[in-house]
Formats: C-alpha cells, structure tokens, sequence
C-alpha cells in the first residue's frame, strides 16, 4: 500500500462534518492504516489522543484527508506544501471546487485512492512580503489588497517585473492564482483558468475607470503594489481570507510565486470541466426548467 500514514483535518465542528470524519476514520480503520488526527479533529471524535498540530503532520504522513469545505484545504494547503505531503478532500462544505469526494463515497473513493488509483495535480501558492512585516504568508487562491474602512476607495501603483503598469483608484486588487479564479476573482469578473496554467491574474475591484480589466501574466513575474503615498487611512492585505496584514500609505505589497506547490489527489474519473459544469451548473439548458 502507498499510503500507509494518513492524516485527518477538519476545522468545522458541524454534525455533517463530524458524521464524515468518523466515517473516514473508521473506514481507514477498517485498511490497517495508521491515522495521526490533527488536533481539531481529535477534539471533534472525542479521542484520547489529543493529536497534533497541522504543521507536524508533514513528519508522519504520507496523505492527508481533509475534511470540510474549501477552506479546510486552503489551510492545510499553506502548511503542508513545504512538506510535499498530498491532500485529499471530502467536501462538507457548499461548492467543493477543491474537496471532490462527496459523504456518500467516502469508503469507495478512498479505497480507490489507497489501492493506487488516483491522480495527482500540482497547485502553486502565492507567497507575499508585506510592508514591513517579517513573516512571508502564502496563499493558494488570492492575496487581496482593499482598505479597512469600506466604501473608502484604495489609491495604489501596480508594477510588474519592475515594470509600471497603472495607478489605480478602486476598491481593491485581487492576485489571483488559477487555482483561485473560480474563487473570489470569479466574482469579481475575472477569467477561469486551467489549474494547469503557469500564470496570475490581477483583477481590480470596482475601478474608478471603465478602462480597467483583469490582466494576466505569467506565473514567474513579480507583482508589486504601492499603496498612495496620500492615503488617510492603512490598506489591509489578505490571503486566502484566512491570513490579514495591514499595509501604511507609502508602503509596498510584494507577490511571487512560491517554490513548493500543493499536490492534490483526485479520485479516477475526476474533470476539472465537470467540476465547472456541475458547481456552476452549466449542464442546464434553457426550457430544461433545471432538468440535467
């Protein structure tokens, strides 16, 4: 067997999410695979064990389960990618682009994935230098740059590879991966990309001009954000919506893509065009009267 460690993860305490994790667990059980349980979800099984944290998992696994919604996946992406540890998702939360194991296949895609069918896809994070702020965060989806005080709009001059690009009045930049363009810059009205793409997409919030579009660049370029120099109030920064920062006027928000990459595990038959048809529903037609 491949996979002869595997770590649980879930983050939300809902009943859905707790019937879930007990069932992953004791079908895990069930394959003689040792199981490390991060904290939380110790806490959740009531196990006597107290588990441990997100980060040392790394050490004693060779996948991780996460159970939950994408959000579950966008923390255990950011500290388990140094580590190069695979992750595998059983969605308990609303879309899943992410978690693509529905509760009632847990036993069969699991065992599929431990018997050595499966695919692995590889996601790249964004990391960022933020001001003057010592820690690097990282991100798998976005790093959104907006102002604390909303509807205050955020005065900011985008560089790329050190080259200017536009200054800019709007309510905020989205730095979106391709991984995050079905996220928070698909409602901003940016592009969908094949997680495959080597390439970021910067999409602007609600420009001060008609002009202003979501530009893509390749994924190796460095992205640099000054904020105006004349603003009256501190920009915020966020990753993935889960990390914040605050960045002064005159100071600079600096992304790169970062060196390790997620490695996500799709069970056989997984589709990143049946995903889109089935999340956002494009497998409906006019007169179907929502009929598939």
């Amino acid at each position: 067997m491949q996979f002869k460690s595997v770590g649980l993860i879930a983050k939300s305490g809902t009943e859905q999410v707790v019937e879930s994790l007990r069932q992953v667990q004791t079908f895990l059980a069930s394959q003689a695979v040792k199981i490390v349980l991060e904290a939380d979800s110790a806490a959740m099984l009531g196990a006597s064990d107290p588990g441990c944290d997100i980060t040392q998992m790394g050490e004693y696994c060779d996948l991780v389960i996460a159970v939950g919604g994408d959000g579950n996946i966008l923390g255990a992406a950011r500290a388990l990618a140094p580590a190069g540890i695979p992750i595998l998702g059983v969605n308990r939360g609303r879309l899943g682009f992410l978690a693509d194991v529905s509760p009632d296949e847990i036993e069969l895609r699991i065992g599929e994935v431990l018997a050595g069918d499966f695919t692995i896809e590889e996601h790249f994070l964004l990391e960022g230098q933020v001001g003057g702020v010592d820690a690097v965060p990282c991100a798998l989806n976005e790093v959104l740059i907006h102002t604390a005080r909303m509807p205050k709009m955020v005065e900011l001059d985008l560089f790329v590879n050190d080259h200017f690009v536009y200054s800019q009045q709007s309510d905020g930049l989205i730095i979106s991966s391709p991984t995050g363009s079905t996220a928070y810059a698909l409602s901003a009205g940016g592009p969908i990309m094949h997680p495959s793409l080597d390439a970021v997409v910067l999409v602007p919030m609600f420009p001060h001009t008609l002009t202003s579009r979501p530009l893509v660049v390749p994924g190796d370029f460095e992205i640099k954000v000054v904020i105006g120099a004349n603003m009256d109030v501190n920009a915020r920064v966020s990753f993935d919506s889960q990390l914040e920062f605050e960045v002064a006027p005159g100071e600079a928000l600096v992304v790169r893509k970062k060196k390790e990459k997620l490695r996500l595990i799709h069970p056989p038959g997984h589709s990143f065009y049946g995903v889109l048809r089935s999340k956002l529903d494009w497998a409906s037609r006019v007169g179907d009267n929502g009929k598939k």
